[in-house]
């Protein structure tokens, strides 16, 4: 006999090379430092953290990692899952047929206390790149950990396991996933700062009439978000 899981989620996971790493990281202590350079982006998020603060994709560490990491990681989600389909199945999303454009990137700097809570996002894809960890981070505890959440809860009695998938955040992964993907951030205790990166990108039909830019229906839903206040 053999078992078969069904209805899988697919989430694409990977490391930023260090050199790259090393230098976003040094893009984001200078934003930091100077937090009136960038846009407050928490008004617009669920999250409940110190600070979130939008980044401009045209500099460039953060555009290297835009082009040759996140982007790539849609695409390689994209033909991971579509191509497992039926070719009439497949609609649009053939090579040629489709583009994949980054919306919005921002940095979320959590402190102890902050957390996420579940949430998705807008467009087609979202992820996260984590760039520094606090030590006491480091799986002894669910704190600070980023939870993947199932269709269902959790309910080991009648067998309603693997509905939440908790990862353990360390510096250069990165995790790639559908924008309509449960996720959360766990809060944390003590000291330190712990950093990530997250995104949205929307994935285009090419289309040989495109829409004037004004009526694009592909916005991020999260710039259209009140900021949550909790449970």
């Amino acid at each position: 006999m053999d078992v078969i899981d069904l209805f899988p989620r697919s989430i694409v996971q990977g490391e930023v090379d260090q050199k790259l790493l090393h230098h976003v990281h040094l893009h984001c202590e200078d934003v930091l430092l100077n937090p009136g350079s960038n846009p407050d982006a928490s008004t617009r998020l669920a999250g409940q953290l110190s600070k979130q603060l939008q980044l401009n994709f045209t500099q460039p560490a953060i555009r290297e990692l835009c082009e040759s990491v996140l982007l790539e990681g849609c695409e390689r989600w994209i033909r991971h899952v579509i191509d497992q389909q039926p070719p009439q199945g497949r609609g649009p999303w053939v090579p040629g047929r489709y583009q994949l454009k980054l919306i919005d990137i921002w940095l979320n700097c959590q402190m102890e206390g902050d957390y996420n809570p579940m949430h998705t996002h807008g467009g087609s894809f979202s992820g996260v790149v984590f760039l520094k960890v606090p030590p006491q981070i480091n799986g002894s505890s669910f704190d600070g950990q980023l939870c993947f959440h199932g269709p269902e809860d959790y309910h080991l009695q009648s067998f309603r396991t693997g509905m939440a998938k908790y990862v353990l955040p360390k510096p250069g992964d990165f995790y790639i996933f559908p924008a309509w993907q449960p996720h959360s951030v766990m809060p944390f205790r003590g000291t330190g700062e712990r950093w990530s990166l997250a995104f949205n990108v929307v994935a285009q039909p090419i289309s040989s009439h495109p829409q004037p830019p004004d009526q694009n229906p592909n916005i991020s839903l999260s710039s259209q978000r009140p900021r949550a206040r909790g449970f």
